[in-house]
């Protein structure tokens, strides 16, 4: 896996194509993704919320769009130009104070213990140099019985894997490459989807993180999961 920095610089680069290339390389199926994730947002009823790895900030407007303007917002990155993105959204669709866009690394979060409610993270756990540190930073700034919640590739049910790879590895980079003129960035990203682990398998890291309990609910064929964990 490239290092903090290279996939730094890769999503700088792919920035201003991201949305149109998930949007095309998914066939618009993100969409229900990020509902279903809103959906158990909601369903906590928190006043507080963080999304980290927030990108160009299609989980945080969807959050913004289902919850009370009341509820506090924040949408954590990394990658500035990204960050940029999400900022000319908001700008252009709710003016500038609906969501607080900042620079946030995961390994080493800019927020309080014990801080917030409830934290999502969509397709970002995968590029994590230290997984188990990540986790533990997000345990340490729930509050107690705080919600996390991870969208994330996953593995797909065994009939349906031999189709999904031969797009995933073939067809994703070459459509990708015609979006953002960036075929490394999808190369890279099919392969650390196809070294991702199983359900299982990152439920275990998630416990050992310290979360009290965790649940996975599949999507589409397994290709994506929600991992709640609570603290």
């Amino acid at each position: 896996m490239p290092e903090g920095a290279a996939i730094n610089r890769m999503f700088g680069e792919i920035a201003h194509r991201y949305d149109a290339a998930n949007h095309l390389l998914s066939g618009g199926v993100d969409y229900y993704w990020r509902r279903v994730l809103v959906g158990k947002v909601a369903r906590a009823n928190p006043q507080v919320i963080v999304d980290l790895a927030t990108g160009s900030g299609d989980v945080a407007f969807a959050i913004r769009n289902k919850l009370p303007a009341s509820v506090e917002l924040a949408g954590l990155d990394f990658c500035e130009p990204m960050l940029d993105e999400a900022r000319a959204k908001q700008k252009e669709r709710y003016g500038d104070e609906a969501i607080r866009f900042a620079f946030g690394d995961c390994l080493n979060l800019p927020l309080a213990d014990e801080s917030t409610d409830v934290i999502t993270i969509a397709f970002g756990v995968r590029n994590f140099e230290d997984r188990i540190r990540g986790l533990q930073e997000m345990r340490r700034s729930l509050r107690p019985g705080g919600r996390l919640l991870i969208l994330e590739f996953s593995q797909p049910y065994a009939w349906f894997r031999p189709f999904y790879y031969v797009y995933l590895k073939c067809i994703l980079p070459t459509l990708a490459s015609l979006v953002t003129g960036k075929k490394d960035a999808y190369s890279y990203l099919a392969d650390s989807i196809e070294g991702f682990p199983a359900r299982d398998t990152l439920s275990a890291q998630i416990l050992k993180a310290g979360f009290a309990e965790v649940s996975a609910t599949p999507l589409t064929f397994g290709i994506v999961a929600i991992h709640e964990a609570v603290r």
